[in-house]
């Protein structure tokens, strides 16, 4: 049987954040929506997996709900893949287990995505606990973003970089939608390959939009879908998240840009983070990563214990 909606979330030793959110997902959509729920347990502690499988347990018969136990961290790609594999939704909803649902996104984003063929992907409009708005949209991952920043390029160029923090009542294209809530055509999913698997964390949004840009599809916020985003609510410590953000940064970077542009982002974070670890020693180990070009092997991915239960 297909679904309407194939909805994938990745639980990492925080089961009460997934409750909520899949308790504010079954309130707010609609019951002429089919959907599959794919829970991915992603290597969590005995205890948070058990008690989330004890609250699945206690709704499956009234919900299409499936929790898939992987006894090791594969980050946020690998979990989103593993849910992929058993997913039978015509869409495809990652949804990151700290967001809760202020309306039927669901509804509201398959509606605009069946009315828009040429788009690839959407995401509803992202609040913060105190309903302060989050940017949905952004310009892609780029040499030109990390040397200029964003208003820079918002500034010359407001056509191609449109601003992220502003509130749209209508939908806006972007360069790709936040990885918190991604709302994609399966058919365009799988013809571009998925999500990449060599990235552990971070910026798996520019290098899924790139794919998809390059096969002419694009990447909406859909601003009447609303949602709380608590934000890296199941994150390791800071340092570790500020090294893998540079491992995966520069690997999209070569990966889809070239040597050159690689090379000039490399020597300039190199610089950044020498100077600024004279003044703030805590940002030596991200220069020493650095200095080692910070490559894939250091990734955290590579740090993670199997968890058996």
């Amino acid at each position: 049987m297909q679904h309407h909606v194939s909805v994938i979330i990745i639980n990492y030793n925080t089961a009460e954040y997934t409750i909520n959110c899949i308790k504010s997902i079954l309130k707010n959509t609609s019951k002429n929506l089919s959907c599959q729920y794919l829970i991915v347990d992603n290597g969590s502690e005995a205890e948070s997996y058990f008690t989330l499988k004890k609250y699945i347990d206690s709704i499956s018969d009234a919900h299409t709900i499936n929790l898939i136990r992987s006894n090791i961290n594969t980050g946020f790609g690998g979990g989103n893949m593993i849910g992929v594999r058993e997913a039978q939704g015509h869409y495809l909803a990652f949804i990151n287990n700290d967001v809760l649902f202020e309306n039927d996104c669901l509804s509201i984003l398959k509606r605009f995505m069946d009315s828009n063929k040429n788009v690839g992907v959407c995401g509803p409009q992202a609040f913060k606990e105190n309903h302060e708005l989050l940017p949905t949209i952004d310009h892609f991952a780029s040499l030109g973003r990390e040397l200029f920043g964003r208003k820079v390029l918002e500034t010359i160029n407001p056509n191609k970089y449109p601003k992220r923090k502003i509130s749209y009542s209508e939908p806006q294209r972007g360069q790709f939608v936040a990885g918190s809530f991604m709302f994609f055509s399966s058919e365009d999913f799988n013809n571009v390959g998925g999500f990449d698997t060599n990235i552990f964390l971070y910026h798996e949004e520019t290098d899924m939009c790139k794919r998809l840009a390059n096969i002419n599809k694009q990447a909406f916020l859909v601003p009447d879908g609303k949602f709380i985003h608590f934000h890296g609510a199941s994150s390791p410590k800071i340092i570790d998240l500020k090294i893998e953000l540079k491992i995966s940064l520069l690997y999209i970077i070569r990966k889809h840009y070239g040597i050159f542009s690689y090379l000039i982002l490399l020597l300039y974070l190199q610089l950044k983070y020498f100077f600024s670890g004279l003044l703030k020693p805590a940002n030596w180990p991200v220069f020493l990563a650095l200095f080692k070009q910070a490559p894939l092997s250091m990734s955290l991915k590579h740090k993670q214990k199997i968890h058996p239960l």
